[in-house]
């Protein structure tokens, strides 16, 4: 039988998990993880996605605080927001939401946020801790989610699965396969050039989607019984002319072929803010260590 990884129900239940460590925290330490969104310009998307972070974050029993910036706003003046809030003890995360406008520089301002209050896990410092097989560093929340829920179906021990990942994105594509070697998988990184993509993705035990290109998976890319993850999301316009969210992956076709599969909606997108919520935890954690 086909199992369908709620993603919906598996955050919710990390967010009472969380809440319940948030309690102990304030009790034990006096102190209340706090996270700080700042978020530049009127992007309709970012702004749903910001409101829906703090709200959550609330609802665990953390702090959390909004800075609205205007579309103008200069990379000089974000750059010095990030110099308070990494100088200010009582905030415990700091996340940047992106995509930026054009005339700011992403890297820059990744890279100007302290590493311990890295909530994204983008920084170059936690992106190499990773890569070194650390625990010490906050991880990408993505491919966090993307591991809880394929452990959902297959247990927590994923040794010797081999995992394909399409996509070599800083955001998932690399980190998720960082973790999936943590896991003791093999692991395979495909992407545009890759030949013979079909073929490869038919040997995944594991099959992680986050291309960006709607419903590319099709059920002759799986394995029968394979897990399948898709980070997706994908606007398009249907027949009628109405608007839906779609993954990468054919969820039509491949759901009838596959052992479990992630759905678009309600798969690892609400597993992004959960992990988010942990990665907040873990640096008000660190933060009474040192």
């Amino acid at each position: 039988m086909i199992m369908i990884l709620d993603g919906k129900l598996t955050a919710k239940n990390l967010r009472a998990q969380l809440a319940v460590e948030v309690t102990e925290l304030k009790t034990k330490a006096s102190i209340c993880p706090k996270l700080v969104v700042i978020l530049v310009g009127n992007d309709p998307a970012s702004q749903v996605y910001v409101k829906n972070k703090v709200r959550q974050t609330q609802e665990t029993g953390m702090v959390s605080n909004e800075i609205k910036l205007a579309e103008e706003t200069s990379q000089e003046e974000l750059l010095k927001h990030l110099h308070q809030l990494n100088q200010d003890s009582s905030v415990h995360g700091i996340l940047v939401q992106l995509p930026l406008p054009a005339h700011i520089n992403e890297s820059a301002v990744i890279a100007a946020i302290n590493p311990e209050k890295d909530v994204d896990g983008f920084h170059a410092i936690n992106a190499g801790l990773l890569f070194n097989g650390e625990s010490s560093g906050l991880v990408p929340c993505t491919p966090q989610g993307c591991i809880i829920l394929a452990k959902q179906y297959l247990g927590n021990d994923l040794s010797g699965k081999h995992a394909v990942v399409i996509g070599r994105s800083n955001i998932v594509g690399k980190p998720v396969a960082m973790l999936l070697l943590q896991e003791n998988c093999t692991v395979t990184i495909a992407h545009s050039k890759t030949i013979n993509l079909v073929e490869v993705c038919q040997q995944a035990d594991i099959l992680i989607a986050a291309v960006g290109i709607a419903k590319f998976v099709k059920a002759e890319w799986v394995k029968e019984g394979a897990t399948v993850i898709d980070v997706g999301i994908n606007r398009i316009i249907n027949h009628e002319g109405t608007a839906s969210l779609v993954g990468d992956v054919d969820y039509d076709e491949v759901v009838g072929k596959c052992g479990a599969i992630t759905p678009v909606p309600g798969g690892v997108g609400p597993m992004t803010i959960a992990c988010l919520l942990k990665n907040t935890l873990i640096a008000a954690k660190h933060s009474v260590e040192n």
